[in-house]
């Protein structure tokens, strides 16, 4: 599944200090719509980071009805809880994702999952361990926050490394309890180690297919 990163409505792509904005290779900005042209053909689906909800708690809401139009929309834009994830899934998303480290602990992802059952819950993760969250999580590591998590609702767990690539046997290690996602520095054609590792699928950034789209 291709991730699309979106601020203020502009694609953006990774880099070594944080998102930037990707710029077409003649120069210039993407256009969001020219950019589904080119994926809604060859994807059925799309993983939308919506940078504004993730760091100003201010998700574009118009974005998500738009693109939903276009293809089923998967949206991680950090709600704090659960009322903000409904808020993205009655904008169109088909999911929304509850984070490790946005998400008011477990008791806000229990109340989301009675409102709605269709959220995901997203492990951030950092050297091999989860990222820092809240004490309110009990967990003492990856496999257990996955278990808690599903213990709270949500059965699909996204694995989010940031920095480093995937480790494949912590995928198993959480993929045989449930299904699992992750997300990774890997490219569409290494879907190989996703099977290997039982993973549900797997969500790349598109800095390939940003590169191949022609100038203005």
């Amino acid at each position: 599944m291709p991730c699309l990163m979106l601020r203020r409505g502009r694609v953006y792509r990774p880099g070594p200090d944080g998102p930037v904005l990707a710029v077409r290779p003649g120069g210039g900005p993407f256009d969001v719509f020219d950019v589904l042209d080119v994926l809604t053909p060859q994807y059925s689906q799309l993983y939308m980071v919506d940078l504004d909800g993730l760091e100003r708690n201010d998700p574009q809401l118009e974005y998500i009805q738009e693109i939903s139009r276009e293809t089923t929309l998967w949206v991680d834009a950090g709600p704090r809880s659960a009322d903000g994830a409904i808020d993205i899934l009655v904008a169109g998303a088909e999911r929304a994702v509850l984070s490790s480290s946005y998400l008011d602990g477990p008791r806000e992802l229990r109340r989301a999952w009675r409102l709605s059952t269709e959220v995901v819950f997203e492990i951030e993760i950092a050297d091999r361990g989860p990222a820092p969250v809240d004490a309110a999580w009990g967990a003492p590591d990856v496999v257990g926050l996955a278990a808690a998590a599903r213990a709270a609702g949500p059965d699909t767990v996204i694995l989010s490394p940031r920095g480093e690539d995937p480790d494949w046997s912590l995928v198993r290690s959480v993929s045989v309890h449930g299904p699992t996602w992750v997300d990774g520095t890997f490219a569409p054609t290494d879907s190989r180690r996703l099977v290997e590792a039982g993973a549900a699928g797997g969500i790349f950034h598109i800095d390939g297919i940003l590169d191949a789209m022609p100038p203005i």
